[in-house]
């Protein structure tokens, strides 16, 4: 490199530092100068840019699955396991407030967690949340990974793992990657037949979160089920 190219760049990154300290970044210029930490010798606008535009968004490109991250021209084994654990950093943090506090307490922060974890995945995913007689987080368990619009569920081992974990209440979450639709029916009538099953263990459903493609859905807020 060039010492006036060595020059800019250093410069160019101290003035995105700079930016992000007054609180000025925009959106691509965040992930620019998170990546420049990784790759310090070499310009990593356009990869910002590109990655930006492939995915639709920062926090899409920290949730993107590391088999897409890596087939990036320019992103490399290195860089696609740091924006990684950049996103693992981020659940841990979520994860860690919703086990320290009552999920009520802020329940943005259920809704960010809920929205983080499977707001960009490319299929349905069914989490079961276990929580303690305080409401708070005991373990997030990833039930069933399906297609594009379907998860199984396994009614009998939720009822086993609330157990195993000695929970006194559940949350069921679930996305649905390619639309904005809220709860069908078949999603109301396994949110039913579950919390018929819970009772029968004294464990309570204290809700049915839903990630669509651009909204949450919390079947409790909604009046979808009994509050039991």
């Amino acid at each position: 490199m060039a010492a006036s190219d060595s020059n800019f760049h250093n410069g160019h990154r101290e003035r995105l530092r700079q930016k992000f300290l007054d609180d000025k970044l925009v959106e691509y210029e965040k992930l620019e100068l998170m990546l420049g930490y990784i790759v310090p010798r070499r310009d990593v606008r356009p990869l910002a840019h590109g990655l930006i535009k492939k995915f639709g968004s920062i926090g899409q490109v920290l949730s993107a699955p590391f088999a897409e991250l890596i087939a990036f021209p320019g992103v490399g084994r290195n860089i696609a396991i740091f924006i990684k654990l950049m996103y693992e950093i981020i659940l841990d943090g979520y994860r860690n407030e919703l086990g320290d506090r009552p999920i009520f307490h802020d329940i943005n922060v259920l809704k960010n967690y809920c929205k983080w974890l499977l707001a960009s995945k490319p299929v349905e995913e069914f989490h079961i949340l276990y929580l303690d007689s305080d409401y708070r987080l005991i373990n997030d368990e990833t039930h069933s990974t399906g297609s594009f619009d379907y998860a199984n569920l396994v009614p009998r081992d939720i009822v086993k793992n609330a157990l195993k974990f000695n929970a006194t209440s559940v949350i069921l979450m679930h996305n649905h990657p390619n639309t904005d639709n809220g709860f069908s029916q078949a999603d109301m009538d396994t949110t039913e037949a579950i919390q018929k099953l819970l009772q029968t263990i004294d464990v309570q459903l204290y809700d049915h979160i839903l990630v669509s493609k651009y909204s949450i859905y919390s079947a409790r807020n909604l009046g979808l089920f009994n509050k039991n």
